[in-house]
């Protein structure tokens, strides 16, 4: 598997072998990374791609350390909800 950050298309990638099975669409502000759509090729899903695409998107972000995560895509949010061992970067709402 080769995990790719294209950032003038706004993505990460994930390719097997030369075909491209998951992209991970994103809005980065300069603070936060809005991630707005993980998307599985037809044709490869149900191998976890679009969880390993978001995880390693996620490792990078943490290294980086300087932006926070708004989870927009519900697949993204649901992996949040299954990983609460990452959710120090996620991006907290002021509370009024």
């Amino acid at each position: 598997m080769t995990f790719t950050h294209e950032p003038d298309a706004s993505r990460y990638t994930l390719h097997r072998g030369g075909d491209l099975v998951s992209v991970l669409d994103y809005r980065d502000d300069g603070r936060t990374v809005a991630m707005t759509r993980a998307y599985t090729v037809p044709s490869f899903r149900g191998h976890g791609y679009a969880g390993e695409v978001v995880d390693r998107a996620v490792a990078e972000l943490e290294l980086q350390g300087d932006r926070q995560v708004i989870p927009v895509c519900w697949y993204v949010a649901d992996w949040f909800a299954a990983h609460p061992e990452r959710d120090a970067i996620l991006h907290q709402r002021a509370t009024a």
